[in-house]
């Protein structure tokens, strides 16, 4: 049985260690998905993070434009309703003016179409002079005319009346029109005026309800000062009565030795103390401006401090949004540059592979390409 030796332990961790090196680099190398070395995290976790800011203000801006959107919806559906409506009083108004101004029976072709002609129409004949007389009724003949002058006059007379009758009918057509015109014209300022006597009314109501509130308001603030100033009149009533008490007293006394304490100079008896001196309160009030003056100044730096970091905070972006566009043109570019050198790749390798298959005439078996990518190095 042979005994191994430190040496060959070595060598043999030694080998152990180089092949799960071997495997572990394989398995990085070989691997299509995980084979990417050198990879900027916190610059890709920047670029997905000015990629959300950039969604968001995209999605704040189209929220604002459907809101401008739908706005402008409502305006139209009013308008729309309020031309609708005008419409309505037009059509309504000229329908009642046709009702009573231009009935059937006031056109010049209703005898053609009176359902009472027959009724209202004359009798054949009348006597041998009737006008309406015709030839085929066998009661007048050629040159038996002899009321041709009176017939002629009454014929220009008839078309005189008709000229005038026409004159008189575009007249009345041509008043009608500038009556409903100006019907339209006044009911549409009947509307205008309504709407600015209602606009009027809730102006007016609206100023008489402010009125009222701060009548209202006045009243309570005038309550609340003579309340306060009872109150404070009765408080001072009540600390002269008890200043009045106390300098009657026993208790009272201008030494302010009886309410130190024998506990220390910094305590008191307070059944024996009569209060701050005035130098105490003032130094009291200096401590409280210098730390309201503090607090102001410290709200001013925190201001100032917040438009920094808002100005900074727009120039970054702005400068990143510079650096993601020269990104892109860059990348663009390089696309492009790997798509011409990818298609001259192409074209040579198909040359080689071509001429490979014209001068190699034996086929390479299964095994021939298994020997190959079985190491990472």
């Amino acid at each position: 049985m042979e005994v191994a030796q430190p040496r060959d332990l070595e060598q043999h961790l030694r080998l152990a260690k180089r092949s799960r090196g071997e495997l572990c680099r394989q398995k990085r190398i070989f691997n299509a998905r995980s084979r990417l070395l050198g990879g900027d995290t916190e610059a890709w976790d920047f670029q997905v993070h000015d990629q959300k800011i950039k969604e968001a203000t995209e999605k704040a801006r189209h929220e604002t434009f459907a809101a401008e959107m739908r706005q402008n919806d409502k305006i139209m559906c009013m308008l729309e309703g309020r031309e609708r409506r005008d419409k309505k009083s037009l059509c309504k108004a000229i329908s009642d003016f046709q009702q009573t101004f231009q009935k059937p029976e006031t056109r010049r072709e209703f005898d053609l179409s009176d359902p009472l002609a027959l009724r209202k129409d004359l009798p054949a004949r009348q006597s041998d002079n009737d006008i309406r007389n015709t030839v085929s009724g066998m009661q007048r003949f050629m040159g038996e005319d002899l009321n041709f002058h009176e017939r002629k006059r009454f014929q220009e007379e008839q078309n005189r009346e008709w000229a005038s009758q026409q004159q008189r009918e575009q007249e009345r057509a041509r008043a009608a029109q500038r009556r409903a015109e100006d019907l339209y014209f006044k009911t549409r300022l009947q509307f205008d005026e309504t709407a600015k006597h209602l606009q009027n009314l809730e102006s007016a109501t609206r100023k008489a309800v402010c009125a009222a509130v701060k009548e209202f308001n006045k009243n309570q603030a005038t309550e609340s000062v003579e309340r306060k100033t009872r109150e404070k009149k009765q408080e001072e009533e009540d600390n002269l009565a008890e200043i009045s008490n106390l300098l009657r007293g026993d208790l009272l006394s201008e030494n302010p030795q009886p309410a130190a304490s024998s506990l220390g100079p910094h305590r008191v008896v307070p059944d024996r103390w009569k209060g701050m001196t005035r130098e105490q309160l003032e130094h009291i009030r200096l401590v409280q401006k210098q730390q309201i003056q503090e607090k102001l100044r410290l709200q001013e730096e925190e201001r100032q401090r917040d438009m920094e970091w808002d100005r900074q905070r727009v120039q970054t972006a702005r400068s990143t949004l510079l650096t993601e566009r020269q990104r892109q043109r860059g990348q663009r570019d390089l696309r492009r540059a790997l798509d011409c050198a990818n298609l001259s790749l192409a074209r040579e390798q198909r040359l080689q592979k071509k001429h490979m298959e014209e001068v190699c005439t034996n086929q390479p078996t299964e095994g021939y390409f298994a020997q190959f990518n079985t190491r990472s190095r």
